[in-house]
């Protein structure tokens, strides 16, 4: 069979198992990298099951380990991958893009000035009325109330402290960070690869 058929294929596979508590969309596979750690930690670098399929028959990937399912077409049957690791090596971009969901990332989700992790927004550090920039530097996450009390004014007029000042981080920062924020779900298989940096206990 051709390798194109079989990719064709792989996106019209049926659940072997057809319990509906665990539907197949419930089964992403976690990608590592090809020296074996995560893609991403947060957000966790998940695949849907058709496209780890798709990676396995265009031999992008090897299969680390898999769910306890299997899928079915008429010719083939194979087990539902739960992780998986490219054959290439990515090398990650130094520093990440400068979005909304990186900074919140970067200050912990957390006000800059007072550390709560409710109704956060973002604010000049420098006014942009004085001439701040909307850059790493200049951009820290506040909470609504804390964002109106500042205004238009620095933190030194308004009397306010900032608890870190904002920096550019590295991707490599980001990813630090965002193992403290694990996703709601892990599967078992993963967590040999997810928290392989984690002192063993005695």
């Amino acid at each position: 069979m051709f390798k194109a058929e079989l990719i064709e294929r792989a996106a019209c596979f049926r659940s072997a198992d057809e319990d509906p508590t665990r539907k197949l969309e419930n089964c992403p596979a976690l990608v590592l990298n090809a020296d074996y750690t995560p893609l991403s930690y947060y957000p966790l670098s998940l695949w849907p099951w058709q496209t780890a399929i798709k990676a396995i028959f265009l031999e992008r990937v090897d299969v680390v380990a898999s769910y306890d399912r299997a899928v079915h077409s008429p010719s083939l049957d194979i087990q539902i991958p739960s992780v998986i690791a490219l054959r290439q090596y990515v090398k990650p971009s130094e520093f990440p893009a400068f979005t909304r969901f990186n900074l919140f990332l970067r200050d912990r989700f957390a006000c800059q000035y007072c550390g709560c992790h409710d109704h956060l927004t973002f604010d000049h550090v420098i006014p942009r009325r004085l001439g701040g920039k909307t850059t790493w530097e200049n951009i820290i996450t506040a909470c609504a109330p804390c964002n109106m009390r500042k205004g238009g004014r620095t933190p030194e007029q308004a009397h306010m402290k900032l608890k870190v000042e904002p920096i550019r981080p590295t991707s490599w920062q980001l990813q630090q960070y965002g193992k403290g924020f694990p996703p709601n779900y892990l599967h078992e298989t993963w967590r040999d690869w997810l928290y392989w940096d984690i002192e063993l206990e005695e």
